[in-house]
């Protein structure tokens, strides 16, 4: 028995919703509105005009200036410089703010892997059983956490970046999560899950979102063609015997959706169910323009 790849990508359109949409995009930009504000970000693969007049650009709360190619720059406010706001998507309310990495302390085409997950947790959460545990690796500002917290599942939030963590749990006090079952561990994603394998212990879902390269407290260096493998490996150690899902998005231009499916698919030989791949896009308001932004694969058990 082993798990089935799907023949074709799937792309994972985000749309929008209340607290986010892409209003334009082209010459390299992005429009967009986070809550109240309109922000323009760099975004090089838009090589098409803009529909939308200039003077709506103008008009932007912020717009972000690279100063390297390495995402780094600064936000230039039309105000005064704005702190965190305010935002939600479904039960999980959340901070944004003005990062000196062009996002916003959120990427927002994730809330595509957002509704999945919400269905699959729930879908487990509400069927006779203990509590489902999902481990969040990689967790940042803790979203995808609270939206698993939120459908009834115990979630471990694993990040290496003690501020990232402490974002999170502010997080999760403001969307009056803080009592739900979360453990929040600052810690190298590869120990804490080399430990877990030695205790034997298990997770009924593994949402994976690695960065290209990384750091963490203790000195350890993070490369995603050199050490994501190892680590799925021992990601599928973990899941439980009737463990509904594992979640893999990867940023990394060199990655493909393809590729990540095939490992999956080898580290859950035994299982059964299904792999689905593809990219995350967000998708302009008014029209049907798309922007791919990562690229992901998912195992499901139920095909």
């Amino acid at each position: 028995m082993a798990p089935k790849i799907a023949p074709a990508p799937l792309v994972m359109r985000t749309t929008g919703w209340a607290d986010y949409a892409l209003l334009d995009s082209g010459h390299g930009k992005k429009l967009e509105r986070y809550g109240r504000y309109t922000v323009v970000r760099p975004e090089p693969q838009c090589f098409w005009e803009p529909r939308l007049a200039t003077k709506v650009w103008e008009n932007a709360d912020a717009v972000f200036d690279p100063t390297d190619e390495d995402e780094a720059g600064r936000w230039r406010f039309k105000g005064k410089p704005i702190e965190k706001f305010d935002l939600a998507w479904g039960a999980a309310r959340f901070h944004g703010q003005f990062t000196p990495f062009r996002h916003l302390a959120f990427f927002p085409e994730q809330a595509a892997n957002w509704a999945w997950q919400d269905e699959r947790v729930r879908a487990l959460a509400g069927a006779s059983g203990p509590q489902p545990k999902v481990l969040n690796l990689f967790g940042y500002t803790g979203v995808a956490s609270l939206v698993c917290a939120a459908a009834g599942a115990a979630v471990t939030h694993v990040d290496a970046s003690k501020k990232s963590v402490g974002f999170a749990r502010e997080n999760a006090a403001f969307a009056g999560l803080a009592d739900k079952p979360i453990r929040w561990i600052v810690e190298d994603a590869r120990k804490f899950v080399a430990r877990e394998v030695r205790r034997g212990n298990k997770y009924d879902g593994v949402i994976l979102d690695p960065p290209k390269f990384g750091r963490g407290a203790d000195g350890e260096v993070w490369r995603l063609f050199e050490d994501l493998a190892v680590l799925t490996k021992d990601c599928a150690a973990l899941l439980s015997d009737d463990a509904s899902f594992l979640l893999m998005n990867a940023y990394a231009a060199r990655v493909s959706g393809a590729a990540m499916s095939g490992l999956l698919a080898q580290e859950l030989q035994g299982r059964g169910g299904v792999i689905d791949w593809g990219e995350l896009a967000l998708v302009e308001e008014k029209g049907d323009r798309q922007i791919g932004l990562s690229f992901f694969a998912r195992w499901s058990s139920e095909g």
